[in-house]
């Protein structure tokens, strides 16, 4: 989806005329005032119970919600479209909206319209902008995934000198959670970062927008938004970033380089001026040194399907095989660690300490994950309230957070040694000061409303003061009693009654008889004569009149003090947001910890061996989704071996041929995966492994086109295979399957053939090669780290029978045609391609290919040198210059467009 951009609404794109503004009424005049200040939202403009919107953002939103399209008076003599939602659908009209990229304005109501009646009866009520909603600084429950980090991304560049490449650095945040991370990095990181940390949103300036070198992928991305220059104003940076947190400098967040400084910048500039000057509690920015993560490319991505499957779908993919969460912090934080494994080896090795202390104590581990289960999302609680969009509900969810963080330390402190990520979180879980959960659990009700602005959310006993608003409003009938049995007693008249009418409202009435009574001393100094009747007199006393006063605005009372306490409450938690952040942190990490070490009980994975050698063995390694997919036959067990064979200092090449259907696919990607969850700190499908840290992972398996960018299947694949072989390294992992099926055969296995001796070569890499190519098998005998590997298969009665089994050795068959059989092709095909195949492979062994005499990468031609090439590029130009087109018949020009030709040719040898 294309970038966000100012809606133009019919009659004032940039200001309504003058004239038009002159024959509005006072409510439109007033929605195009704010409207034009707001020209690249939709306007919720808040009347009644609904939000309306009008003018082309009417029509915007009718379209994409689905709603009815009506008019609403004239404006420059042409019908207003406008639309509406209710206020208490709100949400879900949001989140729709978001979801399709659009950028939402809240316009509310600051007044009760009596107010704005007492100003004169055309007076409008007061309304203004109380918050931008964008798809990257979203809060509400209601509008985000409770299982996904919702992050707003900014994306700054330094242009290079002449022959150098541009710089990047990203920074990213969560307002949801307080995440706030910085990174600097170069072109292709950064577009490995954003298929990393999927954003709700991305800002980049207009000048970076607008670059005909970026400007197609910025596109191709969802929810970018171009900001103008001043937002990311390098000169300016720290010093708006140092505001924000309230400091004189940013020395305290490490050594920041001028362009994360300026990416961090334009992030907190964004929120602010989104939360209209809110400033949700944000932790300091975290520089994310390059290198620290395993890098892995959005095609890989798609291929392995980490998160979501290719269709879209989370169920299917390995986040979802691995899962077993039982917080939504902690199924955000394991999907942050299985989108960027680490490379470090005493990192990884303190993430499997903490596993493998859960597993080793199953008693602490159910201990632990029941307490999970109680503490809520603490930390998107946190950010609500420390914002102002925080409810009754919120407010519980901290203290109920803070009650489970103190529970889960002092279990954790009865074991005298634990690793060394539990000490930490340990100590985090106990930073909140339990006073905070102590005062919330006195103040807050049983029941809790979802909305502050219902009241009914603190308990009754903890402020008199609301007590007695509360008894008025709700008991209003039982004090009147009780005060009408105290002036019968006073007065001694036992027919004395408190009656109302909506003209004298409260009074006191008692029969002619005893009026007189009432008027004389000393009565008469509390009763107060108001009318006289046949029958009856009436009084009224100061104490009466002023609890009727009190009765009628009891309701508006009772919910104003429950408000004063609710913004005392949320005051202390905000006072507080650092320590409870962090607890909200550990919390997150005690449920991955023990949530890892449940499924390596569930499916028996063990504890990788990680290190800084080129090492990659894996021992009955088992594909972590397909293997719980399988309901009947057990998953097939297989090894792999890609460490340097003796005396090579660098990685195996595994080429893996076998048939269709086999399984080569499936273990490519196992191998692969299994390396990311080692590396994400997790154990292993497997009977062993030990990898030496994978710095990248590259994978080019499956086969997809890709249309809107004009290519196809086959130049998809090259394109993947490209930016493998031009960026892979020692320490990289990479595994491709069918490399050159989607051209003609000569073709495909000329680039097969030259894009595994560029592997061996130049990489030098850790891979698994699967392919139908069999001659490349001929390959090992050249190349020392080529090792053949096949799947067996076994015939029986003309039907192929796989074993799955991945076994040294080289297939000379694919049994493509009995696959084609099993898929249920017609028999009259399967016959005829029989018939087809018997005859290639006849005349293929009558006059075979030779392979034999082809040689190596290394020793192959090189390209002609640049010096060359120019001096053949500047004939053909002069020659070309001197040409006349206008004085040249079509003939003629036919004969100098060979003769361009040729002396191109020639020159180019």
């Amino acid at each position: 989806m294309d970038a966000a951009r100012p809606l133009t609404s019919s009659g004032f794109e940039s200001g309504p005329p003058a004239e038009g503004a002159a024959r509005a009424t006072p409510v439109m005049e007033q929605y195009i005032e704010i409207k034009a200040a707001n020209p690249d939202c939709l306007l919720f403009y808040r009347m009644g119970d609904f939000y309306e919107l009008f003018f082309e953002d009417a029509e915007i939103a009718a379209r994409a919600l689905g709603i009815v399209l009506t008019k609403r008076g004239k404006h420059l003599g042409s019908d207003i479209p406008m639309c509406g939602v209710p206020v208490h659908r709100s949400d879900e009209y949001l989140h729709r909206l978001i979801a399709m990229g659009h950028r939402v304005a809240v316009c509310e109501q600051l007044e009760d319209p009596a107010e704005a009646r007492k100003r004169g009866g055309k007076s409008v009520v007061r309304r203004d902008v109380i918050r931008l909603v964008t798809p990257g600084t979203l809060t509400e429950d209601t509008l985000l995934d409770a299982r996904r980090n919702n992050y707003l991304l900014a994306i700054a560049r330094a242009r290079s000198s002449a022959g150098e490449e541009s710089r990047f650095a990203i920074a990213w945040i969560d307002i949801s959670t307080g995440e706030f991370r910085i990174a600097e990095c170069d072109r292709a990181a950064v577009a490995a970062d954003i298929a990393r940390l999927e954003p709700g949103e991305i800002i980049v300036s207009d000048a970076l927008y607008d670059d005909p070198e970026l400007a197609p992928y910025l596109r191709s991305l969802p929810a970018v938004t171009p900001l103008t220059r001043d937002v990311f104003d390098g000169a300016s940076a720290e010093r708006r970033l140092a505001g924000y947190f309230g400091l004189s400098t940013t020395e305290g967040f490490g050594a920041l380089s001028r362009l994360e400084l300026t990416a961090a910048a334009a992030c907190i500039t964004y929120v602010e001026r989104t939360q209209l000057g809110q400033r949700p509690p944000l932790s300091p920015p975290v520089r994310e040194p390059q290198g620290t993560t395993l890098l892995i490319d959005q095609a890989t991505r798609s291929n392995l399907e980490l998160v979501r499957t290719l269709s879209g779908e989370r169920r299917g993919s390995l986040l979802a095989a691995v899962d077993r969460s039982v917080t939504a912090a902690g199924s955000r934080l394991l999907a942050q660690r299985l989108a960027a494994p680490l490379t470090d080896a005493a990192a990884i090795g303190r993430r499997h300490d903490a596993v493998a202390f859960f597993v080793a104590n199953a008693g602490a581990r159910g201990d632990v994950r029941e307490r999970l289960k109680a503490a809520p999302d603490l930390a998107r609680s946190l950010a609500r309230l420390v914002v102002g969009r925080g409810g009754p509900r919120d407010l519980a969810a901290v203290r109920d957070g803070i009650t489970a963080a103190a529970g889960l330390a002092a279990r954790l402190e009865q074991f005298p040694e634990i690793a060394d990520e539990l000490v930490q979180a340990t100590q985090s879980l106990r930073r909140p000061d339990p006073a905070i959960a102590a005062e919330l659990a006195t103040a807050l009700a049983d029941e809790l409303p979802y909305l502050k602005r219902d009241g009914g959310f603190v308990r009754a006993g903890y402020d008199t003061v609301l007590d007695e608003a509360r008894a008025l409003r709700d008991e209003s009938r039982r004090v009147i009693a009780a005060l009408q049995g105290r002036y019968a007693d006073t007065a001694a008249v036992r027919a004395l009654k408190i009656r109302h009418n909506n003209v004298l409202g409260y009074f006191v009435e008692v029969t002619a008889q005893h009026g007189d009574k009432l008027m004389a001393p000393p009565l008469n100094a509390t009763f107060i004569h108001r009318q006289t009747l046949a029958g009856q007199v009436r009084f009224t006393t100061t104490e009466l009149g002023e609890l009727e006063a009190k009765i009628a605005s009891a309701a508006d009372r009772a919910l104003g003090i429950e408000l004063e306490s609710f913004d005392k409450l949320a005051a202390s938690v905000t006072a507080a947001a650092a320590a409870i952040k962090d607890a909200a942190g550990a919390l997150a990490i005690l449920d991955v910890a023990t949530a890892l070490a449940q499924l390596a009980i569930e499916r028996h994975y063990v504890r990788p061996e990680i290190d800084a050698s080129l090492d990659f063995i894996i021992e009955g390694g088992r594909h972590p989704v397909v293997e719980q997919v399988l309901t009947g036959d057990p998953f097939v067990a297989n090894d792999c071996d890609l460490s340097p064979p003796a005396p090579a200092p660098h990685g195996r090449i595994y080429l893996l041929t076998g048939p269709n259907m086999a399984g080569k696919s499936t273990y490519l990607r196992q191998n692969a995966l299994i390396a990311i969850l080692a590396q994400m700190g997790s154990f292993v499908p497997a009977r062993r492994a030990k990898i030496g840290a994978v710095d990248r992972l590259f994978s080019r398996v499956g086969a997809a086109d890709d249309i809107a960018r004009g290519r196809s299947t086959f130049m998809v694949e090259m394109v993947e295979t490209a930016a493998i072989l031009n960026q892979a390294g020692e320490r990289a992992l990479v595994i491709l399957d069918e490399i050159g099926r989607g051209t003609a055969t000569f073709d495909g296995l000329s680039i097969a053939w030259a894009t595994i001796e560029h592997l061996h070569e130049t990489n030098r890499c850790r891979a698994l090669f699967a392919t139908h190519f069999h001659e490349l098998t001929a390959l090992a005998a050249k190349l020392p780290r080529l090792f053949n590997a096949t799947v067996r298969v076994k015939e029986w009665q003309g039907e192929v029978v796989f074993l799955h089994e991945v076994v040294p050795g080289a297939a000379d068959r694919s049994y493509g045609i009995q696959v084609a059989k099993l898929a249920g092709l017609p028999a009259t095909v399967i016959e005829r391609a029989k018939v087809v195949l018997a005859k290639l492979e006849a005349d293929d062994r009558a006059s075979p290919r030779g392979f034999d005499d082809l040689p190596l990468f290394a020793a192959a031609p090189r390209p002609a040198s640049p010096a060359t090439q120019d001096t053949a590029v500047d004939s053909v130009v002069a020659a070309l210059a001197a040409l006349h087109p206008d004085e040249m018949s079509p003939r003629d020009a036919l004969e100098a467009l060979y003769a361009l030709k040729m002396k191109a040719a020639i020159q180019g040898r």
